[in-house]
């Protein structure tokens, strides 16, 4: 059932987060390696780039997971209940300004 507080109330898979960054850091440091060895320096350069990509990437995972089950909740966290109220406020609504009495009157 979607209530539309999903973006507010979502959670992150941290941990498959980090063995997927995991798997493509040992990638890129073998391509990295391997385009150095044949003479390819653009290619060893893009593939350096991405490696320190995924270094700052699995920095901040490792961070978010440190912190905690306030930032990351486990299993045994129930997920959160939605609100009571609509997911969004009530649009304003404007009154058109040809439209209705007019406030101006002329004798």
């Amino acid at each position: 059932m979607r209530t539309g507080s999903e973006p507010a109330t979502a959670r992150s898979a941290l941990r498959a987060r980090f063995w997927l960054s995991l798997w493509g850091l040992c990638w890129a440091v073998f391509g990295t390696a391997a385009f150095a060895l044949v003479g390819r320096p653009g290619w060893a350069a893009a593939c350096g780039v991405l490696w320190l990509l995924i270094v700052v990437d699995m920095t901040v995972i490792l961070r978010h997971i440190r912190q905690g089950p306030h930032y990351q909740p486990g299993r045994d966290v129930p997920p959160y209940r939605p609100s009571d109220g609509p997911p969004y406020p009530e649009p304003r609504r404007h009154r058109h300004p040809l439209r209705g009495p007019s406030r101006h009157h002329h004798p």
